[in-house]
């Protein structure tokens, strides 16, 4: 009867679940579609850029879902509901732990086996032409580095030691032992957790490159908005003119059968190049202004700037708060060695104030931190489309409405991948105790005390609150999350490395002008094939 209950509670929410993901499929296939080449498209990169991204999605949904799950057990006044006894409480937190298992399982899948060989065979189809069996090869041998250090990291995380033994006269053997007995206790979860955290390190860098910029870029873009594209037409038409003028001039010297000089010879080349490069934009011009996409737009100009004030608002939100939180660690943490972990809550921020309001009306709170969720993974779209893909200095690709390069979507994929692992520990960053435990409450209120012990620069985590025989359910997530203290951290030098990127950005867009309406669609190195696309989007 218990279980029947709770199935009648959940079925609703499995049933939305059900539309989340079907939602998340088209869009990731429209994504995907919209800023593929379609000069250049394969079937095999299309599938893996679609499951790489909607598996992204699905992982961002994973911390709502867990947090609503741990609340959802207790009733408003502290006790547990009727069905939620200790073994109905037992399946769900397991069902949501392996949830994490294989979402977690498929990303280390795909970052270290799947998209590396999709990428390097199809870099090999372009160099080898149509040998098959031979890119086949040359991509499994590339993709064998990426297979050893994902066994590497699993093996580290497996048997790494989190609880020294203090016995001196402990013999080698009995240490061995120890750790195979805490990696069987730990059923995997350790070696995971170790894997996910060194790829989380990854995402941490790249929520710094792109992330960052993205935040403080997209709200503006919106606010800003585009040049009009008659005004922009005019323009080129001026410019077209002048070109054509200064290549007149230029050739006129070899009228009377003279050659013309090296130096002429580069400039006519040069002016021959840019004024394809402006007939170009013509053309892309003159579509963008008969067209019916240019005039909604127009029309629903004002609530994007809705959408932009909104946008900028929950930026710098989210920006105060990881400031305050980061500084209360700095004035109040244990230090470096215990990964920067403090005892409570000594400095509140605005989402830590906020999300106890929204508690009392539901769902206020699960929208507000799915709103975020989300956010943090649009944005970082946004500032990849706006970067393009970079190596340090060197830029690898860039992304493109309609002529990005298979290889630039599998990275892009790959990126959000290691982003949204990032994201997690972000949102921990900014509300550690809703995270940890959701809306739960009790029905005696007494002290939560952490007892944190660091021996010799590691710091093991045993979190409970005590109320008179009743705990707390903690979320999977959290599970995950403080494993190691140098991973710890390194999050936190990565928080300040976040602010400080978001306020730069903050600058440099607020500084640049608005963007021209087809920026991006035209580039120097674009062959006249690409303007065959055209008729495909307006």
């Amino acid at each position: 009867p218990k279980m029947a209950a709770a199935t009648s509670d959940l079925l609703t929410g499995w049933c939305l679940f059900g539309l989340v993901l079907l939602a998340i499929l088209v869009f990731c296939w429209v994504y995907v579609r919209k800023y593929q080449s379609r000069r250049e498209s394969e079937v095999i990169s299309t599938i893996t850029a679609i499951f790489a991204l909607a598996v992204a999605l699905i992982s961002s949904a994973l911390l709502p879902v867990d947090i609503f799950l741990v609340s959802y057990m207790k009733n408003p006044n502290g006790t547990f509901k009727a069905w939620a006894d200790a073994n109905v409480s037992r399946q769900i937190e397991d069902t949501v732990l392996y949830g994490y298992y294989t979402l977690y399982s498929i990303i280390l899948f795909c970052v270290f086996l799947w998209i590396p060989f999709v990428y390097f065979y199809y870099e090999e189809k372009e160099e080898d032409g149509g040998n098959t069996c031979s890119q086949v090869k040359t991509a499994l041998k590339y993709t064998l580095g990426f297979v050893t250090v994902c066994a590497v990291l699993l093996l580290i995380g497996a048997f790494v030691p989190l609880d020294i033994p203090n016995k001196k006269n402990s013999t080698e053997w009995e240490k061995v032992k120890l750790l195979f007995e805490e990696f069987g206790s730990s059923h995997g979860l350790t070696a995971l957790s170790f894997s996910i955290s060194s790829l989380t390190v990854i995402g941490m860098l790249a929520a710094i490159t792109y992330t960052a910029y993205g935040m403080s870029a997209l709200p503006l873009n919106l606010i800003k908005g585009t040049t009009s594209a008659t005004y922009e037409r005019l323009e080129n038409t001026e410019d077209i003119e002048e070109v054509e003028q200064h290549l007149v001039r230029i050739k006129s010297k070899c009228k009377d059968g003279r050659p013309l000089s090296s130096r002429d010879r580069r400039s006519v080349h040069q002016l021959e190049e840019r004024l394809r490069t402006l007939r170009r934009r013509e053309r892309h011009l003159e579509s963008i202004e008969t067209s019916w996409w240019t005039k909604f737009c127009e029309a629903i100009r004002p609530l994007k700037i809705v959408w932009g004030v909104f946008f900028i608002i929950v930026a710098l939100l989210f920006t105060v708060s990881l400031f305050l939180s980061n500084l209360d660690k700095a004035l109040h943490s244990a230090g470096f060695n215990s990964g920067f972990i403090i005892l409570g809550t000594n400095l509140t921020n605005p989402l830590n104030m906020l999300l106890p309001v929204l508690q009392t009306v539901f769902p206020l709170d699960y929208i507000l931190i799915t709103t975020i969720v989300m956010y943090f993974i649009f944005t970082s779209m946004a500032g990849i489309r706006n970067m393009g893909i970079w190596f340090f200095w060197i830029r690898l690709y860039k992304i493109r409405r309609g002529k990005t390069r298979p290889q630039a979507l599998l990275f892009l994929c790959m990126i959000l991948l290691l982003i949204v692992l990032h994201t997690s520990y972000m949102i921990y960053s900014l509300a550690p105790q809703y995270v940890m435990y959701g809306s739960q409450k009790y029905l005696v209120q007494v002290r939560c005390y952490t007892l944190i012990s660091i021996n010799n620069r590691n710091a093991a985590f045993s979190v409970r609150n005590v109320f008179f025989g009743e705990q707390c359910i903690v979320t999977r997530t959290y599970l995950f999350l403080h494993k190691f203290w140098f991973f710890s951290a390194a999050y936190y030098f990565g928080n300040w490395a976040f602010i400080a990127v978001f306020l730069i950005g903050l600058i440099v867009s607020c500084c640049k002008g608005k963007k021209s309406v087809i920026e991006g669609e035209v580039d120097e190195d674009d062959s006249d094939l690409s303007d065959d696309e055209l008729s495909y989007y307006h």
